[in-house]
């Protein structure tokens, strides 16, 4: 399997593995790059058809859902219809494949992500989500959860409703909205908890499809090594950050499966 890789990426593979295999409290942090691997769009992507003359600001912020609420809450059920079929893939399973060989060794795999779809849950990992829920939803005015449309009443692909008819809240009668944390709001206080903890105990950082030059997220990376841990970055494009040691420039769905076998194997 190593085979496919470079020599210099074998060997930087290798190097990872021993180093993971070594230590017992990992952290891993997931960004857009692994689930573009699952043909999700990138939220930086140019918008198509309908969506393409909106920009951040008509889409995903407070105000413009204030503004207009059809056509934010529009968008959403349009993007929720574009990934309704996609499907993990090895990233995700390697990543959920670890923490279920991590139960039964002295290894803790703490999995974050600022992705809002749910494809590390379906190949069976345990995540903290930094950004919110794409299958959730919950009052725009008094942040109550709204329990009648979640993930559940999308699953079967037969009886799916992506209606676009605005929804209101059973107990305030404001507009319901996607459980997204939309730009210019705050991540949510328990997730940033889990993972701020998460970051500044490990005794290594791994940074998956995310630059990890944005805040706050990049924090948590920068925590890690404040605090002593070594940082990992599997990226086909690697960024110009300092603290990082060992790059694995190789998409996740490629390096993944074999960092895994690699470490499980020692």
């Amino acid at each position: 399997m190593l085979a496919e890789l470079s020599p210099a990426l074998i060997a930087e593979v290798k190097l990872a593995a021993q180093l993971l295999a070594s230590k017992q409290r990992i952290c891993v942090l997931t960004g857009a790059g692994i689930s573009a691997e699952s043909g999700i769009p990138t939220f930086r992507d140019k918008q198509t058809g309908l969506w393409e003359n909106y920009g951040v600001e008509d889409l995903a912020t407070p105000e413009a859902f204030i503004r207009d609420p059809k056509l934010v809450w529009s968008w959403y059920q349009w993007r929720r219809q574009m990934v309704a079929d996609k499907a993990p893939n090895p990233a995700h399973h390697a990543l959920a494949q670890w923490q279920y060989h991590s139960q039964t060794s002295d290894q803790q795999v703490t999995l974050i992500t600022q992705n809002v779809d749910d494809l590390h849950e379906q190949a069976g990992s345990a995540v903290t989500h930094l950004h919110g829920h794409l299958w959730r939803n919950r009052c725009g005015q008094c942040e109550i959860p709204y329990q009648d449309q979640s993930r559940a009443s999308y699953d079967n692909q037969g009886t799916m409703n992506f209606d676009e008819t605005l929804l209101n809240c059973p107990h305030c009668d404001g507009y319901i909205r996607p459980d997204i944390v939309w730009f210019g709001e705050a991540l949510p206080v328990q997730a940033w908890q889990t993972a701020e903890d998460a970051a500044a105990n490990c005794e290594v950082f791994i940074s998956i499809g995310t630059s990890s030059l944005v805040y706050p997220a990049a924090g948590l990376a920068q925590s890690a090594k404040q605090n002593g841990a070594q940082v990992i970055e599997i990226n086909p494009d690697p960024t110009p950050n300092t603290i990082v040691d060992i790059t694995l420039a190789e998409k996740a769905g490629i390096v993944l499966p074999l960092l895994i076998a690699e470490i499980t194997a020692l």
